[in-house]
């Protein structure tokens, strides 16, 4: 039995590793949601900024009474996002953190001159309700992905379908206009956000490694808030298509 045991750890010994890989998890997930608010808050806060200063007429104009689209200007500030966030996701290996810290709130405040065309076309009180919904949700959601002990990795290639069709359509929808597509993906697309809120936790989760390098710990917690934030911004706009009130 002496020779059976002659690798394991001491009762106490495994006891205390484990209480270590526990309060580094809870570490890094800490790390993750922080970085995932505090991007949230810069983009809520350069909405705003946008919308309700001189330069909003920088990046939009008024098409109609109460209805804003984007200038040129405005346009490119929506793709400049799209191209960062490629950028980043491929080049931050290669990052220092303060590097990977600065692109990943660089972008997190282009995405804000986005949502300042949100504030513009709905009512107030609506922005602030499905924010809160929103919020509610992706809790709910992300508490569920980090808790389970059920795997669902096995959601993510229905996860992926789903998020390609949303594209698609979407991309169709422009030339079509059609309403009956317009609500049907916005109901899809709040279920497979809703989804990946889920799955994007737990695989966030089980990037930890206990011991690992500090930095490389980091960046894995800046990449995971990405993913977050790309989840609860994709579910918080498809909530607006289908809650939102309009000016």
């Amino acid at each position: 039995m002496a020779d059976l045991n002659r690798y394991s750890y001491p009762a106490a010994g495994r006891a205390g590793a484990g209480a270590a890989v526990d309060a580094g998890l809870r570490s890094y997930m800490q790390r993750v949601y922080i970085y995932m608010t505090a991007a949230t808050g810069l983009s809520g806060a350069a909405a705003w900024l946008v919308a309700n200063t001189g330069l909003k007429t920088v990046f939009f104009h008024e098409v109609a009474p109460g209805a804003w689209g984007a200038t040129g200007l405005g346009m490119i500030a929506m793709l400049a996002p799209l191209a960062l966030v490629f950028f980043f996701s491929f080049r931050i290996q290669r990052m220092s953190v303060g590097t990977a810290q600065g692109t990943f709130f660089l972008y997190a405040a282009l995405v804000g001159i986005s949502l300042a065309s949100i504030l513009l076309n709905f009512t107030g009180a609506s922005v602030a309700r499905v924010f809160f919904i929103t919020a509610t949700m992706f809790a709910g959601l992300s508490l569920y992905g980090y808790t389970t002990k059920r795997d669902i990795s096995g959601w993510g290639s229905f996860l992926f379908m789903g998020l390609i069709g949303i594209i698609i359509a979407s991309v169709v929808n422009i030339f079509i206009g059609s309403a009956a597509i317009h609500w049907v993906v916005s109901v899809i697309g709040v279920l497979v956000f809703a989804g990946l809120t889920a799955y994007d936790t737990q695989s966030i989760k089980e990037m930890y490694v206990a011991g690992e390098d500090g930095t490389i710990t980091t960046k894995k917690a800046i990449h995971g808030a990405l993913r977050l934030y790309l989840d609860f911004l994709n579910m918080f706009i498809m909530l607006m298509q289908l809650f939102g009130n309009r000016n």
